[in-house]
């Protein structure tokens, strides 16, 4: 869908609130309560669960594919164009929180009017909804504050129906939140009991796809998630911020610390995220973070793209049409002459499968620029052969199998050669938080002043490696390309290898020396790059930490025009409010309340200087920490 954000209106029975957002089904829109039958409590979590989705479609085709470009991860592969920092469409963002509060609604709705001993069964299953809650709670007002969230989705229980709620804000809502997950991690790591009796608790097990039912993983993850909570919380209350942090560390149910703790997220063998149909259009990566991750050997440059089109087979292609190579890919080939033709003998530099990754410069209308012809002339890349043509890309691009189930894979090859394809469904395994988001989260509080058990070289050792191992893991479940074959006898797996991981922490750039300002500068970067596959919190990270930095020497930002100083906005477009919307005060007022200008066509001044309350004395972009 190709249009400017949607107000979606009621969802059972009650007005939806949000401002932004592409909505695919209208269907329940105006469904009257009367019809609605009560739920099994198991299925109406797993309801809940399968409605948990902050990285849909419209992540990849519109919201991730603008901030990926404003922070410099990713560039248009046609050069970044002079009105790359207005959006012109966004969607899903805004309104997710809402379509998981409707189960979690209706379960204590269910409970509430349950025999209390009945009831007991199933508070394990009440609070794992908390968890989830926030961290869409969280997502949806990264980018638009102030959000109804005490108040919303109640006109089923309410009499009168309660049509218009509050809107909470964002500091409010931070409180609401830390005590929820508080509760939630209390109730998970005990026994309920009634009166002295333990409850046995209703068992989940497949009905919860992403912990079969294990409340202690529950607990485990609601505690780590206050860790997402308090990075947020920064800018506005350090003291509170390091005292979550503190916490959370203490706390008995733990934090989440290996592989098997990560939020890893699969609905099941038909569920494919989303079809080869729909585009997920990011670009390219930048050049600056490519070279920066293959010249350290960081393996998950193979994870997050696509190798380029240039494997030995095309290469050849090339040197029999007599045609020159790009520039910065013949200086990793290896030729001989052979009874007097040409041939590829062998990957000089990094070696294959590092010399298939190649990123591209972010400057603005970088394709002007001679210096940059051979990223962006495809003239340069096209070749001719029995009577076909066909157009190569020698850059590495957004690898779309690691979100999109049902993406079709087509080998390079020579153009008069029959092409060979993985044409496999698979079924879509996605990444919503981990352990080692957990680690960098507390690396960066150590630095920052919390009072933490472990050190921060600890800390950000264990993320950095819990990070690689993750990303190698969700590309074997994922079966990209590549992974457990190869098609070129030239070419390798791009599967981790043992060694691989010790030999990147060994890097300078991978280690904290006690520098304190150096160090946070390396988290931030760490942080940057494993959320290279999580185009929200990369953005977010970004804005509170304001690296890449201008200037460093390890990850610069670079400067996308050397005579327009380009604004980029700091959150998303309000849409115009229409005065019928029976929201339109109580909007209003939160927009005014916030600062907000409504309807701003996406001017990037205003959505530059009109922050979210999170936001508000974070850095500029590019500035470096401020704390």
């Amino acid at each position: 869908m190709r249009f400017k954000s949607i107000i979606a209106a009621a969802l059972i029975g009650t007005t939806l609130f949000t401002s932004t957002g592409c909505k695919d089904d209208f269907s329940d829109t105006n469904t009257d309560p009367s019809v609605i039958n009560k739920g099994d409590i198991r299925f109406l979590f797993t309801n809940g669960l399968q409605n948990f989705e902050p990285q849909g479609y419209l992540t990849w085709f519109y919201n991730g594919a603008n901030t990926s470009k404003w922070v410099q991860s990713y560039a248009s592969t046609g050069s970044n164009g002079d009105m790359f920092n207005v959006m012109v469409a966004a969607g899903g963002q805004g309104e997710m929180t809402v379509n998981v509060l409707k189960s979690a609604r209706e379960v204590s709705y269910l409970l509430d009017n349950m025999d209390p001993a009945e009831a007991a069964k199933y508070q394990y299953i009440k609070h794992m909804f908390s968890p989830i809650l926030v961290y869409l709670g969280m997502f949806d007002t990264d980018m638009y504050g102030d959000m109804p969230y005490t108040e919303a989705v109640m006109a089923r229980y309410t009499n009168p129906m309660l049509l218009t709620p509050k809107y909470d804000t964002v500091e409010d809502l931070y409180t609401i939140w830390y005590d929820q997950l508080v509760e939630a991690v209390n109730v998970l790591s005990n026994p309920v009991t009634v009166n002295g009796t333990q409850i046995t608790q209703t068992a989940l097990g497949a009905q919860d796809f992403v912990y079969g039912g294990n409340a202690a993983k529950w607990a485990k993850f609601a505690n780590s998630l206050k860790l997402k909570l308090a990075v947020r919380l920064l800018h506005q209350n350090k003291a509170k911020a390091l005292a979550i942090a503190k916490e959370a560390a203490a706390n008995p149910a733990g934090l989440m610390t290996t592989l098997n703790d990560d939020f890893i997220y699969n609905k099941g063998s038909q569920d494919y995220h989303f079809g080869d149909d729909v585009d997920a259009y990011m670009g390219a990566p930048s050049k600056q973070l490519v070279d920066l991750m293959i010249n350290s050997r960081d393996p998950r440059v193979r994870f997050f793209y696509q190798k380029n089109d240039f494997n030995s087979k095309v290469v050849q292609a090339f040197f029999d049409t007599n045609k020159d190579l790009p520039s910065y890919i013949a200086a990793n080939v290896e030729s001989e002459v052979v009874n007097g033709k040409k041939v590829f003998k062998a990957w000089k530099g990094a070696g294959e499968p590092w010399v298939r990754y190649y990123g591209i410069p972010v400057e603005v209308m970088a394709s002007q620029k001679g210096e940059y012809k051979d990223y962006f002339d495809s003239n340069l890349w096209k070749i001719s052969m029995g009577g076909k043509e066909k157009t190569y890309t020698p850059y590495a691009y957004f690898n779309r199998e690691m979100v999109q189930g049902m993406k079709d894979y087509t080998f390079p090859d020579a153009p008069n050669v029959s092409v060979t394809q993985d044409i496999v469904d698979q079924p879509w395994y996605g990444m919503f938080y981990s352990s080692a988001e957990v680690n960098l989260y507390l690396a960066e509080l150590k630095l920052i002043g919390a009072d933490l058990p472990g050190t921060a070289a600890d800390y950000f050792r264990n993320g950095v490696e819990l990070s690689v191992r993750a990303y190698d893991k969700l590309a074997n479940l994922n079966k990209i390309p590549y992974y457990h074959s190869v098609y070129d006898a030239n070419e390798k797996s791009i599967k981790l290898v043992d060694g691989e991981v010790e030999t990147l922490l060994a890097n300078p750039a991978y280690q904290l020396t006690g520098n304190k300002a150096a160090d946070l500068e390396k988290v931030y970067i760490q942080q940057y790059i494993h959320f290279v596959m999580v185009p929200n919190d990369q953005f977010v990270s970004v804005r509170r930490s304001g690296v890449p930095m201008v200037n460093s020497t390890i990850l610069p930002y670079v400067r996308f025009s050397p005579t327009v100083d380009y604004v980029i906005p700091r959150r998303f477009e309000i849409s115009a409010v229409e005065k019928s919307d029976l929201m339109y005060d109580i909007k209003m007022a939160a927009y005014a309340r916030q600062g907000f200008s409504v309807g701003t066509n996406n001017d990037p001044v205003k959505l530059n200087t009109e922050r979210v309350w999170q936001d508000k004395g974070a850095p500029n972009f590019g500035a470096g920490p401020n704390f």
